[in-house]
């Protein structure tokens, strides 16, 4: 990689990079809007809201004034055995939330803080455990439930239990001495619907009962962009419920808007066991997550005996700084008409996809949500690793855009203060890519 200024080279490891390759990496000294401004005078759109975080566009004044000023009057506080006025305004506004979009006689009543989408699906994964364990030493159970059931081409996070309950394959392979066992079912893909619900019947009633099925809702984001529909997404909560195994959805990127609605599930119907939520939970600004739950998953770890108490924790556990940034997101969802926003920018990009739709370059054009996604034909090598990835992200950032394709598979996911003009310069490029590197 390149280093991005004068002098000798970064010595930062950069995530997701082959430094080998010796890319460019654009020195970015600020941001507003949609737009990062890079040191050497370029303003780059930012198509992909920087990892897929970035919500109602970069530096958002409320949520920059609310992080000044916590900033000024409380920066850290344990966690443990204490709290404060920025978290517990988080978490009333997420029940509150949860309650308005995704209601239920049993919905999710508990909320724990962690610092990241990989975290919280960790802390997730034990919640489900921890309940499993718990119950069945109180209730004489021979033995408790431990097997996870996923999704193909799923991905959770780079943790080592995130990794686990991923797909397997070049994101985990030099690590698959740590992974522990798990349980997939087929993607859903149109056509096969059947097929994931067969399999999920099956491992449901398999003699080793499973104690959760973990999904991302109606979207695989790091698998490819793969859509699948809210109907299959309803059944599988149903057969979970059906055999008493645990929900958990993974709505880290899918969450706050992504899908057209402030939560997919909500577009099922589904109230899950236990919710993931990160990226979008503060705007994007600083990070935070969170893992909600039902009550039952916190009672079977509510007792007198200190052994049962939920053995996770970070130093850095519901960051007041983070929280207040998080309060000021949640304050936007509950007093701007949000549902109109993400409507609108929705209606933009299907005319875009519509009209890249036939173009031969390109494959499943699709669209859901704020999120818009087409597979460029190229001649071998689809996949993740594709060898078309490098030289699209290059061809993309000499036209000022900030837009990392997953190997063969484009894709946008904006900020939602993008304008109808970026949003014309981010699909002319596309369909420019499209002529220049489709096979």
């Amino acid at each position: 990689m390149s280093p991005p200024s004068s002098g000798a080279p970064s010595p930062i490891w950069h995530p997701f990079t082959q430094h080998g390759l010796g890319e460019e990496c654009p020195l970015v000294e600020s941001a507003q809007g949609s737009l990062l401004h890079c040191r050497d005078g370029r303003a780059l759109i930012d198509g992909i809201s920087s990892w897929w975080v970035v919500t109602h566009g970069h530096c958002h004044p409320p949520i920059v004034t609310a992080i000044r000023d916590q900033a000024e009057r409380l920066d850290q506080l344990i966690f443990a055995g204490f709290t404060h006025e920025p978290a517990e305004r988080v978490a009333r506004g997420l029940l509150r939330l949860t309650d308005a979009h995704l209601p239920s006689p049993d919905p999710l009543a508990h909320m724990f803080f962690s610092d990241s989408g990989s975290t919280c699906v960790e802390v997730a994964l034990k919640m489900a455990l921890g309940y499993w364990h718990h119950r069945a030493r109180r209730s004489g159970e021979s033995e408790a439930r431990h097997r996870i059931v996923v999704m193909e081409h799923s991905y959770h996070g780079d943790t080592i239990g995130t990794m686990s309950v991923g797909a397997r394959g070049v994101f985990n392979h030099a690590y698959a001495p740590l992974l522990f066992d798990v349980t997939s079912i087929p993607y859903p893909s149109a056509g096969r619907e059947q097929a994931t619900l067969d399999a999920l019947e099956a491992a449901c009633r398999a003699p080793e009962k499973p104690a959760a099925l973990l999904v991302e809702p109606l979207v695989l984001g790091s698998g490819g962009m793969l859509f699948y529909g809210p109907a299959t997404l309803r059944a599988m909560a149903q057969i979970c419920a059906a055999h008493e195994v645990l929900f958990i959805a993974d709505e880290v990127m899918t969450g706050w808007g992504r899908t057209g609605t402030l939560f997919a599930c909500q577009q099922a119907g589904v109230v899950p066991d236990i919710l993931c939520t990160a990226k979008g939970l503060t705007g994007g600004s600083v990070p935070l997550a969170a893992t909600l739950c039902r009550a039952k998953i916190f009672d079977a770890h509510l007792s007198r005996d200190r052994a049962d108490m939920f053995f996770h924790s970070s130093s850095f556990t519901a960051n007041p700084i983070a929280c207040a940034a998080a309060a000021a997101n949640i304050a936007i969802w509950e007093s701007e008409d949000m549902a109109a926003r993400l409507a609108a920018i929705g209606a933009g990009l299907e005319a875009h996809v519509a009209a890249l739709a036939a173009h031969p370059a390109f494959e499943n054009v699709r669209r859901l949500g704020t999120i818009a996604a087409l597979d460029l034909k190229v001649g071998g090598g689809a996949g993740y690793l594709s060898e078309a990835a490098p030289g699209l992200r290059a061809f993309f950032l000499e036209r000022g855009l900030l837009l990392r394709p997953l190997g063969n598979t484009i894709y946008v996911l904006a900020p939602y203060c993008t304008d109808a003009a970026q949003f014309d310069r981010i699909f002319a490029a596309i369909g420019e890519a499209g002529e220049r590197f489709g096979a």
